[in-house]
């Protein structure tokens, strides 16, 4: 029970809950004071995306080289594909099921939020775009000059992002959202809004299963086997997923399960898990795309242009490819793109990261669930260009 109260799910919908019974009592200036905690905070974790972006890419680009082969390629390109084409499928979707939820843009009879009291304002080191190509750059010059020292040192870069993010940014998010939950509460656009929240939940939920009948009837196609003979032994790694909202954490119950299909080599299976837990994201793509055009709708009243979607689309890919198997870590790694790309702003931040942590663990259990789809497209394309079965748990690219 503890660990339940301590989960950061937990504490996000309690700031919620607080925040929407405080926005009903507070006057107005109280919520000035409220309003400008918002916004320091918000300052705070606008200021950290940049390093973020460096600290979870650039080093994923290192680790990925030093062991650069043919079925390391065809992994990353699967993964990438397949986050792509669930972010694409779950785009068509927004564009065709959006507008016909229960989303009032009426603001008749909102309040308006008072103004900050003060401005504290913290601005980025670098833009996210610059942080992104900086990222691309130096990981993939580091790995072709093998520079060691500098692959170590974002190794140690990374860990120190990793506790801003874990002792800075985690504790501080239940508070922003808190904050933001009450402005939405103070003006009267949740209450509005609730019925369309609880819609789009339901809707990635289903478009999760979908994906994953998509990726397994793929895979058992190219390969010549039986998806089923998968699937069938996922149940343990979906309920742990569930329960973790981590891959990283799902990964021995991931190996086990994968361990005891027929149909998959077990070279593939300790090489493919354990790499597909950290780049194959596809759950967490979809579920991202999907509230992001659903926030857009109810906080700006339209939805983002097509062309704005695509590109949020393809770089989403590259990001949840960098981003860690930890709690929310899509979305972190992605705040660049939804702040720079889709343009939102903090309340549109915090509603974004409430909404995405709130359903984590199912868009977790998708990822982890569909890595065995694309370890049984690796099984095949091993056997289709006559790569040696290594039969041991080593991994064969080395």
């Amino acid at each position: 029970m503890k660990k339940l109260f301590n989960s950061l799910p937990f504490r996000l919908l309690l700031g919620i809950l607080v925040g929407i019974i405080l926005g009903q009592i507070f006057n107005e200036s109280t919520m000035g004071v409220v309003v400008t905690l918002q916004y320091i905070m918000g300052q705070l974790i606008t200021f950290c995306v940049p390093l973020i972006i460096i600290g979870f890419i650039a080093p994923s680009i290192t680790k990925l080289g030093k062991n650069a082969s043919r079925l390391l390629a065809v992994a990353i390109v699967i993964a990438y594909v397949s986050s792509v084409c669930a972010a694409f499928m779950s785009m068509g979707a927004g564009y065709g099921l959006i507008p016909h939820l229960s989303i009032d843009n009426n603001v008749a009879g909102l309040r308006e939020l008072p103004g900050v009291v003060f401005e504290l304002n913290i601005p980025q080191i670098m833009s996210v775009m610059s942080a992104l190509v900086l990222s691309v750059l130096v990981g993939l010059a580091a790995t072709w000059t093998n520079s060691k020292l500098t692959c170590d040192f974002l190794a140690e870069f990374q860990n120190i992002v990793l506790d801003i993010v874990s002792k800075v940014i985690i504790p501080v998010l239940p508070f922003y959202i808190a904050a933001t939950f009450c402005g939405l509460s103070y003006e009267g656009t949740i209450t509005h809004q609730l019925p369309a929240f609880l819609q789009i939940i339901v809707i990635v939920m289903a478009g999760h299963y979908i994906w994953l009948a998509v990726l397994y009837l793929l895979a058992g196609a190219y390969s010549g086997k039986n998806p089923w003979e998968v699937l069938r032994h996922y149940g343990p790694a979906y309920l742990t997923a569930v329960g973790t909202m981590s891959s990283a954490a799902t990964l021995g119950v991931a190996l086990e399960c994968a361990r005891k299909s027929k149909v998959l080599r077990k070279d593939m299976v300790s090489f493919g898990i354990p790499l597909f837990a950290n780049i194959h994201l596809c759950g967490s793509v979809l579920t991202e795309v999907f509230f992001c055009m659903t926030v857009s709708k109810i906080l700006y009243g339209k939805l983002p242009s097509v062309g704005t979607m695509i590109l949020f689309c393809l770089l989403l890919g590259i990001f949840a490819i960098g981003a860690p198997g930890v709690p929310g870590g899509t979305v972190m790694a992605s705040l660049g793109l939804i702040t720079g790309v889709l343009m939102f702003d903090n309340a549109g931040t915090a509603l974004m990261l409430a909404i995405f942590a709130l359903q984590d663990s199912f868009g977790t259990a998708c990822n982890v669930t569909g890595d065995g789809a694309l370890t049984l497209m690796l099984t095949g394309y091993a056997e289709k260009h006559g790569i040696a079965d290594t039969g041991d748990l080593e991994s064969p690219i080395l």
